[in-house]
């Protein structure tokens, strides 16, 4: 199989070394979550990863956000399955294979949005693997800086349906005003009901999991792509526009999950808002 990995943008690269935590904690025999296909991603996008990232530097990297990226996907995956929505967008999918590895209740539709590259890229792995949906799997090419809202509602998106929205390692690689942009078309195309989850920081102390990431060598090329998005606000910003958030802590759940926290885990976690 000759999978191209030079088209993938730069953020999306960043996928690859996620497939690669998700890969790993599948291995293991008290694993949260099994993902099958992590490990093809992982080794198709390897040549993918900046020259700086790679061998101690960046399996160190990868341990520092180990904790989190397998507490976030074990968290996401129950609440996506337990959200009671008949419609799922995933915004910026990147790598998640989530459509193929998730027992889906009959009818479920799971719309993925990401850059064409990046999706024919996973496309191209998912079929070399004989990969088949676990649903309905509904593929749109678009950037989430354009008009995607249109181009989701074209490949068949109902905004009278109650949508469970996930927005998975995505803010913080966008600017306030585009974060704000993005959920102000989520809200638009919501019906009651609908959900929505993302990480939530609530501040960036000097120990935090953003602040280690910077000081890290190797984790330039990653670290100089985020821009913050909607900060430690977001429960406040959901609230303002008319959805009901909740949050919880990593702490919480790695207690829940049987695992031990890291050190940013009192601070560092999830909302989740429904309409």
């Amino acid at each position: 199989m000759a999978v191209v990995t030079e088209s993938l943008p730069a953020v999306s690269r960043t996928a690859v070394g996620v497939a690669a935590l998700r890969a790993y904690e599948s291995s293991r025999p008290d694993r949260l979550f099994d993902d099958p296909y992590a490990a093809a991603f992982a080794a198709a996008g390897h040549p993918a990863l900046p020259a700086t990232g790679r061998g101690d530097a960046q399996a160190r990297l990868g341990m520092l956000f180990y904790p989190q990226v397998v507490i976030r996907t074990r968290f996401f995956d129950d609440y996506l399955l337990g959200s009671g929505c008949p419609q799922v967008v995933l915004l910026a999918a990147g790598l998640d294979a989530r459509a193929f590895r998730l027992a889906w209740p009959p009818g479920t539709r799971v719309f993925e949005i990401d850059l064409p590259e990046v999706l024919a890229f996973k496309d191209e792995v998912l079929a070399a693997h004989g990969a088949s949906p676990a649903c309905e799997r509904v593929v749109v090419p678009a950037d989430l800086r354009g008009n995607w809202a249109k181009a989701v509602r074209d490949a068949g998106f109902d905004p009278a349906v109650p949508t469970a929205w996930l927005a998975e390692g995505l803010l913080i690689y966008l600017a306030r005003e585009d974060a704000e942009r993005l959920l102000t078309a989520v809200r638009e195309l919501s019906a009651p009901g609908s959900r929505i989850a993302f990480e939530h920081r609530p501040g960036t102390p000097p120990e935090s999991l953003i602040a280690r990431a910077r000081a890290t060598e190797g984790g330039e090329p990653v670290t100089a792509l985020w821009r913050g998005g909607l900060g430690g606000r977001a429960p406040e910003w959901l609230a303002a526009h008319g959805w009901e958030p909740s949050t919880v802590t990593r702490a919480e759940l790695a207690a829940r999950y049987g695992r031990p926290s890291d050190d940013d885990a009192t601070a560092g976690g999830f909302v989740t808002a429904v309409l």
